[in-house]
């Protein structure tokens, strides 16, 4: 028989078995409790980590992103593309041989070309002299000037034989010099001297020049042509003088400095190459220089007061050309030389008292004021010596060509003398489209 308090022994025997149990039990679950705890954490601390590192990176990408994608300064188009023109009148430069650069600083008639008597189109014998001759550029007279469809298919087939592109030029001013307006059949219109333009009122008189600029421009464009020697520059300042006269817009220096800048502006909108004539002045002279000496006896001073207000204003109106003229300046250089050949004249007056960075041409070179007292060769070599970058019809071609390679020989000249103005040659001609800017062929 079992007492009572053995039972109760053994009840609160086993209730503590049960309560240490219960506590293991207890124990177990938050033991596991905290390494889930702890694992958690873990895992919370790795995430933090991993957010953290990449708020920082994507905190840290808008930099890059904004360093990568800022815009980049923007450079001046003008910059950019005289520099494209630069590099493409280089790369031409240095695929040419020497005899293709001296040509290169020539200007001619068709007939000094090709030898025929008188040229009205351009076939085969035009192809095989620009082949064996690759001149810089063609200049027509109204001899060679017939109609419009013959003008226009002889210019067409001219430049299409021309390697480096070929300068298409006429002597077209209006009034008496009118290569092709002088012809009817031509249809372009007809312009009276210059020096009427001045008997308008006085708030008419630049739109009038810029208007006469830009009509003779647009008209020789449509024929094919490229380079006009025109407007005149000259002031009309010597009454005997018989080779200016109403060429001239004016006796006056200021009135024709406004009036050359207008026509500049007109012909450049119209697409036309333009150059004013003749530096330093032949509107002084009282001889012409067709037929021998023409000088000017005025001092620097005087030139500057009146000469050489009208060629600034061209200058500054960004006119492309400047023709130098065979004038004399005794009483500045000392000596009779002809502008053409003088050094002082050219670079030290034209190239830097007034600030031309453009194309200089030569008056024609067949002008007694040259050819009764200097060879072909000689007044060539003196000409780019002098700082002119285009020889204007040489009385002999091949003599001026020969002069120059000899004078390359012995060392008065120099193959950089020979680049500098090449350099200069072709990259008016890209600037003015003669010449692509691109390589066609390596662009097809």
């Amino acid at each position: 028989m079992i007492s009572y308090s053995d039972t109760a022994g053994k009840k609160r025997t086993r209730l503590i078995i049960i309560i240490i149990i219960e506590l293991i039990a207890l124990l177990f679950c938050v033991g596991i409790l905290l390494v889930s705890k702890s694992k958690k954490d873990r895992d919370s601390m790795e995430l933090a980590d991993n957010k953290t590192e990449s708020e920082q990176s994507t905190t840290a990408e808008p930099t890059t992103t904004e360093a990568t994608t800022e815009e980049p300064t923007t450079e001046d188009p003008q910059v950019v593309y005289e520099r494209a023109v630069d590099e493409r009148a280089e790369e031409i430069l240095n695929s040419m041989s020497m005899e293709e650069k001296i040509y290169q600083l020539f200007i001619v008639t068709p007939e000094q070309l090709t030898g025929a008597p008188i040229v009205t189109q351009a076939g085969d014998a035009t192809k095989s002299a620009l082949e064996t001759q690759p001149v810089g550029g063609i200049i027509y007279f109204a001899q060679n000037i017939v109609s419009r469809d013959q003008c226009v298919e002889m210019i067409e087939n001219t430049k299409s034989y021309a390697k480096y592109g070929l300068f298409i030029s006429v002597d077209e001013e209006g009034g008496r010099v009118a290569r092709v307006g002088s012809n009817s059949a031509m249809g372009t219109t007809a312009f009276p001297p210059m020096a009427e333009i001045v008997a308008l009122e006085d708030a008419d008189r630049t739109k009038e020049a810029y208007k006469v600029g830009n009509i003779l421009g647009t008209e020789l464009v449509e024929l094919g042509f490229n380079l006009d020697y025109a407007p005149v520059a000259d002031v009309n300042s010597n009454p005997n003088n018989m080779v200016i006269g109403d060429r001239s817009f004016s006796s006056d220096p200021q009135t024709a400095a406004d009036m050359v800048a207008a026509a500049v502006h007109g012909f450049e909108d119209s697409g036309m190459l333009s150059c004013i004539k003749h530096f330093p002045g032949h509107g002084d002279t009282a001889a012409d220089s067709h037929y021998g000496v023409a000088a000017s006896y005025k001092t620097v001073e005087e030139l500057e007061a009146c000469e050489f207000l009208p060629f600034q204003a061209g200058v500054e109106a960004g006119v492309p050309c400047v023709m130098v003229g065979h004038i004399s300046l005794p009483n500045v250089t000392g000596d009779s030389t002809p502008a053409t050949l003088s050094h002082e004249i050219v670079t030290g007056m034209l190239r830097e008292q007034l600030g031309y960075e453009g194309l200089i041409i030569t008056d024609s070179m067949k002008m007694q004021a040259v050819s009764s007292y200097y060879s072909s060769g000689d007044a060539s070599v003196k000409v780019i010596q002098a700082g002119i970058d285009c020889i204007l019809m040489p009385a002999d071609l091949n003599g001026a060509v020969q002069g120059l390679q000899t004078a390359l020989e012995n060392g008065e000249l120099t193959e950089e003398d020979i680049n500098e103005h090449v350099l200069r040659i072709l990259k008016t001609k890209i600037r003015y489209g003669i010449i692509d800017l691109e390589d066609q062929d390596s662009t097809a």
